[in-house]
């Protein structure tokens, strides 16, 4: 038995303002990507299969506004964008890192909730994969 008093999500508390970051569906991912140093929006895409680019674009826009991403527009032609993450972005690797390879251990638990869904896993890449394959370009 539980005897701990029920904790109020008040709309100022941590825990909201922590997940109402990463509510959107790309928001870590598009960080995570970024923490391989400076890119450029087409490269991102190419990182994140299955991302619009209406989808990034309001990410990357999202994200600047925070103040977690820098964007650097290049007076050329064609036009030159290029994005990178700012000390405040940086900060939040560290948990989302965690976050995915607290995923990788539950793989199984993941794979379940799935089917549960009705949306089967697509492929065999944990989220291991995917953030060795940033940590190890």
């Amino acid at each position: 038995m539980n005897n701990r008093e029920p904790f109020v999500f008040e709309e100022t508390c941590v825990p909201r303002r922590v997940l109402e970051l990463f509510s959107v569906k790309w928001t870590s991912m598009v960080l995570y990507a970024l923490q391989c140093g400076t890119t450029r929006t087409g490269e991102l895409q190419r990182r994140l299969p299955g991302i619009s680019k209406k989808m990034l674009t309001q990410t990357l826009r999202e994200l600047e506004r925070d103040g977690l991403i820098h964007r650097e527009v290049y007076a050329v032609v064609p036009p030159k964008v290029e994005y990178s993450l700012t000390p405040l972005g940086e900060l939040f690797i560290e948990p989302i890192e965690m976050l995915y390879r607290w995923g990788n251990r539950h793989a199984d638990v993941l794979a379940q909730l799935s089917l549960r869904r009705g949306r089967p896993l697509q492929a065999e890449t944990t989220s291991e994969d995917a953030v060795d394959a940033y940590a190890n370009p």
